[in-house]
């Protein structure tokens, strides 16, 4: 069963949202799961078919921040298939992908938050992305 999380932020330039539907289900080892993503052992992504790079790379982030207890939790495995990643146009940018992830993950699986947030900064006017304890989501440990 898919359910949708729905990621809003209000700004003056508009605001950022992006829905996610979603649904999980452990990975069928005798069959083909078609595309998918390994997050973190037994942990994996299947984007949705003709997402962009950037998108698909900032949900794979917002899942891999809560992979370690998804994993224990499910020591059979587990597949998050994403069925859609809408959004205006107007208020996207591909880190609110992430952010719909991990509020889609802590809705579905009752899992703490991680401090991942966006704000408005309007001394600059921009927005800022906060990753909890991860300094550079992208950066490839030492």
């Amino acid at each position: 069963m898919n359910n949708t999380f729905r990621y809003r932020l209000r700004s003056p330039l508009g605001g950022l949202a992006a829905d996610l539907t979603a649904g999980h289900r452990a990975p069928d080892a005798d069959s083909d799961d078609g595309f998918r993503l390994q997050i973190h052992r037994n942990v994996w992504l299947a984007p949705p078919t003709g997402i962009n790079w950037r998108d698909a790379a900032w949900l794979s982030f917002g899942l891999s921040v809560h992979s370690s207890d998804l994993s224990s939790a499910h020591p059979g495995g587990l597949l998050v298939e994403v069925a859609a990643l809408t959004f205006p146009p107007a208020h996207f940018r591909s880190e609110a992908a992430a952010l719909a992830m991990d509020g889609w993950v802590r809705m579905e699986f009752d899992l703490p938050d991680r401090g991942l947030r966006a704000t408005f900064d309007s001394g600059i006017g921009a927005y800022q992305f906060h990753w909890g304890g991860y300094s550079d989501p992208f950066a490839d440990e030492s």
